[in-house]
């Protein structure tokens, strides 16, 4: 009988070699790296990056984050550049060329092309005496030991490598840059990640008569008629239209416990006078962060030092924020 294939060994010595490649990594990087980021940094351009086979799946990757990150950025496939696509590259694009071996004939075949029509070229291989690397104006080399394919054939570990080499470019220019949560949203407008970093309490939080209110010297068992009128589990309570306080239904499950007289007790001895507040203009996400912390359901919203409202956790499940 055939022995069973250990499925998970063999991944998890997979994972191994491509873990061990990526710590390795950050011990080849030299000063290069460093001129790299401050030519994008200080560009006009924008970065091309190319790459054929899996080395252009990569390069679409790492073009694609460096977009999304800031730093204006796109993948041309060599063999389309020399049809007509290198009319898109201009003297003030760098150019990124992946490689592992530096011999990729599609590349090294339009390098003259490449080298009249951009500012610079940068090469990513893992030879430094290879055709690529001699001829860009800035080498950059990352070796892995071996690749994980145990033919040492299909390439593995040095796609990782290439992969993680670009996240890590991708963020070391986004700090630099003091790129923000508000930048990101601007290139991430669509589906939940856009929605969590646009959207701010004021888009959806209560207000006006759909808060719930109370006067402070309102007897307790009438103050409840108001709270299950609005439908929020809280009121507001004020003096003089002064928010002084709220009352939740914790603090009504405290007063039960307390066996609190709820028909003759003013809802201002047992309200909650140190609440928990949001600005209007802070983003809908911060406001949950809040509430998750303080394990609250509910909270005031304030403008200009003044409680115009409210939010609840069911508000932001509602709108898909968590």
């Amino acid at each position: 009988m055939k022995k069973k294939f250990n499925y998970i060994a063999s991944a998890k010595r997979t994972l191994k070699i491509e873990s061990d490649s990526i710590k390795n990594i950050s011990n080849q990087l030299d000063g290069s790296f460093s001129k790299l980021c401050d030519q994008i940094i200080n560009s006009k351009g924008i970065l091309i990056v190319m790459g054929v086979g899996k080395s252009g799946h990569i390069g679409q990757k790492i073009a694609a984050t460096l977009s999304s990150t800031g730093t204006a950025s796109i993948f041309i496939h060599p063999t389309e550049a020399a049809h007509g696509d290198m009319g898109l590259i201009n003297k003030r694009d760098l150019i990124l060329l992946i490689s592992n071996s530096g011999e990729t004939d599609e590349i090294i075949n339009i390098l003259p092309s490449l080298k009249r029509h951009s500012k610079k070229i940068i090469s990513l291989t893992s030879s430094k005496s290879s055709s690529i690397s001699k001829n860009a104006d800035i080498s950059i080399v990352i070796k892995s030991s071996k690749e994980a394919c145990p033919l040492d054939l299909a390439p593995t570990s040095s796609t990782t490598n290439a992969l993680a080499f670009g996240d890590a470019l991708a963020i070391a220019l986004l700090e630099a840059k003091g790129f923000s949560k508000k930048d990101f949203a601007y290139s991430h407008p669509a589906g939940k990640l856009g929605k969590k970093l646009i959207t701010k309490v004021k888009d959806l939080m209560h207000t006006g008569n759909s808060v719930p209110k109370v006067d402070h010297k309102m007897i307790l068992d009438k103050a409840l008629i108001e709270i299950t009128k609005k439908n929020l589990g809280i009121t507001l309570v004020t003096n003089k239209h002064k928010v002084v306080g709220i009352f939740t239904d914790g603090d009504l499950r405290r007063c039960i416990n307390n066996k609190i007289d709820i028909q003759t007790t003013k809802i201002s001895e047992v309200m909650t006078k140190n609440f928990k507040t949001v600005n209007a203009n802070d983003l809908a996400v911060d406001a949950a962060e809040i509430m998750e912390k303080n394990k609250i359901f509910t909270v005031v919203v304030n403008k200009n030092n003044k409680n115009i409202g409210v939010i609840s956790m069911h508000d932001l499940i509602e709108a898909r924020i968590l």
